[in-house]
């Protein structure tokens, strides 16, 4: 985590980073549709890395929830977890390079 901010009213906003990509996250403010509201995910997001295995693991050691162990399958090295906000993440890497 590279910045987290935690607010009554606002809720918990966090900045993260992943092998130098970052990105933002927050949770639903109680106005908005968030993954309960709509009776669970409303989004599918694959994390593409380099060592799924080790990603994978830190995200089960910061409180993420396994939803599928990561595997091979579909040309893929996967597995899929749930935030503590109950959003599902695939975590993985293509086997193969995809050709152009």
């Amino acid at each position: 985590m590279v910045y987290r901010l935690e607010d009554l009213d606002a809720g918990v906003v966090a900045r993260l980073s992943v092998e130098g990509a970052e990105f933002w996250l927050s949770d639903g403010q109680p106005d908005e549709s968030g993954p309960e509201s709509l009776g669970g995910d409303s989004v599918r997001m694959i994390l593409t890395v380099a060592d799924p295995d080790t990603v994978f693991a830190q995200a089960l050691a910061a409180g993420a929830s396994e939803v599928f162990p990561v595997g091979e399958e579909h040309g893929w090295r996967l597995g899929r977890l749930a935030d503590p906000f109950g959003l599902h993440w695939e975590i993985g890497h293509p086997l193969v390079a995809p050709s152009s």
